[in-house]
């Protein structure tokens, strides 16, 4: 081995680690290619938990990896997405761990508007299959809202265009939810901001608005393209509170326009869609009032004439009242005749009736005499009754002999025996029911007496008077008691205090 090594073949190249060649591959591709822009499609896009975005560009023919920073992921105008052709501008540099190199993003864009275009169309037509751009979702604003919420920069032109405008339309309570309106981070603090003001109780400390206003200024498709995401749309469309889109200038059109409730052309336009103007309602109030007090003037002078025209109409009250009071006085005076010649009248008819009425006595004695003549034919027909009875026993007696008669005391012997037997088995029997519940109710008392109960444990107290005490409030500290248990009875003394309360019985006292 040792021949080998000097018989070798000497070089002039400098032998380098692999840490070497690996730095110096770095310093070299980050001299020659410091800033570049690469297109390419996006593909195994991840965002890391460290905030950094990792993912690979990709054409036919080759495939570079790229990675964004977490500080500069937060300021990309559009939200990386798998399938998606951008246009990365970067610093190129190597990977040594790996062996690798990769582009360090700056910033990225779509590759050509006609590619944003074609990514927002279909996720147009995929919200609206959703129903979130239906007419039937929208709400009328309010006519004059008390508190307006507006989501929005709050360093930018919009919000003083805004607070301006609405100063000089109808001045209203403004609450402002500060968002960025262009980034990555831009989308989700829009969709944070309208759902905020969403959750703010009806009757909390921080008033709840009565419209909402998502404005923006001007830009790009790239620089609007926040308000195309989904989420920002979703939270549009959820929204209870009426919204306004006022994103861009009036040509702009983003996906949030469509689940708004209404779209305004610019932030200042919303601001008029918000409020009314308050000179020109002053205005109209005055006009209405005015045109108000003219037609209940006019209403008061028409009843005017209506109830005059009817007064015209009606006759002299005076008038009136003299007719009736001649009326009053005709009618006395003819009740005053009627009741002199009513009087007679009625004494001559009461004259005649009497003519015709007969006599007491009269009446009396023709009743008597109808009793006598009953009285008479009742004591005839007794008479004769009892002759006919006579006759008929008579007859009877006369044709009854010996032998009949001791026939009709046999039998009525036996009948007798037969009604004392029928007595006797009458009587045996309901001395024998009365028997069976005698026992019957002397077992019920004999289970409900006391001496069974103290037969279970249960104890019969009584004072020295031999009465008994239920209650231990009933008892005072020395007092002779007697307990009477089932096998006989102990003398006990009461101590302590009585109880304030009866005691709940318990097992081993009779209450």
């Amino acid at each position: 081995m040792a021949g080998m090594s000097e018989n070798a073949p000497r070089t002039n190249l400098p032998e380098l680690s692999v840490s070497e060649l690996s730095h110096q591959l770095k310093r070299s591709i980050e001299e020659q290619f410091s800033y570049v822009r690469v297109r390419g499609e996006i593909s195994g896009f991840k965002r890391h938990s460290s905030g950094h975005l990792y993912f690979a560009l990709k054409d036919a023919d080759a495939l570079i990896d790229a990675v964004c920073w977490r500080g500069q992921a937060g300021r990309l105008s559009i939200r990386p997405e798998d399938g998606m052709e951008v246009v990365a501008t970067g610093r190129l540099t190597t990977y040594p761990g790996r062996s690798k190199y990769q582009i360090v993003v700056e910033s990225l864009e779509l590759a050509g508007e006609g590619a944003l275009l074609k990514l927002l169309e279909d996720r147009r037509r995929k919200l609206l299959a959703e129903g979130l751009f239906d007419p039937e979702r929208k709400r009328r604003l309010p006519f004059l809202p008390q508190v307006i919420g507006v989501v929005t920069s709050p360093t930018g032109a919009v919000i003083r265009d805004i607070l301006h405008r609405l100063s000089d339309r109808f001045p209203r309570h403004v609450l402002v939810w500060p968002v960025a309106v262009q980034g990555e981070t831009a989308a989700a603090q829009v969709a944070a901001a309208i759902r905020g003001f969403n959750a703010i109780p009806p009757d909390g400390p921080v008033p709840r608005p009565d419209v909402l206003i998502v404005a923006r200024g001007g830009g790009s498709l790239e620089d609007l393209w926040a308000f195309n995401e989904e989420v920002v749309v979703r939270a549009a469309a959820e929204s209870r509170i009426p919204l306004i889109s006022a994103v861009g200038h009036e040509t702009d059109t983003t996906l949030i326009d469509f689940a708004a409730d209404v779209r305004a052309p610019t932030p200042t336009a919303a601001a008029e869609l918000a409020v009314p103007v308050r000179g020109d309602l002053i205005q109209r109030v005055g006009e209405v009032g005015g045109r108000a007090w003219s037609a209940l003037s006019a209403r008061l002078r028409h009843s005017r004439a209506e109830v005059e025209g009817l007064g015209r109409g009606l006759p002299d009250p005076a008038s009136l009242l003299r007719t009736k009071e001649q009326f009053l006085d005709d009618r006395t005076e003819r009740l005053a005749n009627a009741a002199a010649k009513l009087v007679p009248d009625r004494a001559q008819r009461l004259d005649a009736l009497a003519g015709r009425l007969r006599h007491p006595r009269e009446v009396v004695r023709e009743a008597a005499t109808r009793t006598l003549n009953l009285a008479d034919r009742l004591a005839r027909a007794a008479t004769h009754a009892v002759r006919a009875h006579g006759v008929v026993f008579e007859r009877a007696a006369a044709r009854l002999d010996d032998r009949s008669l001791r026939e009709a005391v046999r039998l009525g012997r036996r009948e007798a025996a037969q009604q004392g037997e029928r007595l006797r088995t009458a009587a045996d029997a309901r001395l024998e029911r009365a028997s069976q519940l005698l026992a019957l109710r002397g077992q019920l008392l004999d289970g409900l007496s006391y001496e069974r109960a103290l037969e279970r444990g249960f104890v019969l107290v009584r004072d020295a008077a031999g009465h008994p005490v239920t209650r231990r409030a009933a008892t005072r500290p020395g007092q002779h008691l007697s307990l009477r248990f089932a096998d006989g009875e102990l003398a006990v003394q009461a101590e302590g205090k009585a109880a304030p309360r009866p005691a709940t019985p318990t097992q081993g006292s009779l209450l």
